[in-house]
């Protein structure tokens, strides 16, 4: 049975880790997050996130969204392939309701997928 836990190693958490991804990444698009993925030599995927005071002004609604990115990609990380990914938000996400970021996130989750292979 596969665990769906987002433990530690599952994260990126040194500015390091997000450098390699930003240095020539796949991208996926859409207008209200940017998400940013290269391959890495482990056999699963790694997150990071990038949720910033410009895009979303209050800390409540900034929580929320890093809340339910962690959690689509917990649920998806088996599906993932073995990349870096770092997720950014732009202007526009805290118009988007939990349901439609989550709907969101999938699509992207998908397109990065395909992208990757």
């Amino acid at each position: 049975m596969q665990r769906h836990s987002f433990g530690r190693e599952l994260r990126l958490l040194t500015p390091m880790h997000f450098k390699h991804v930003f240095s020539n990444p796949v991208r996926v698009g859409t207008p209200q997050l940017t998400i940013l993925a290269k391959t890495n030599t482990l056999e699963h995927p790694r997150l990071g996130l990038a949720v910033s005071k410009k895009s979303v002004k209050l800390a409540v609604g900034r929580n929320r969204i890093k809340r339910l990115v962690r959690e689509s990609f917990r649920l998806h990380q088996h599906k993932l392939p073995a990349v870096d990914i770092v997720v950014i938000s732009k202007n526009g996400i805290s118009d988007l309701d939990n349901k439609d970021l989550t709907k969101l996130l999938e699509k992207s989750w998908r397109r990065l997928t395909r992208r990757c292979e």
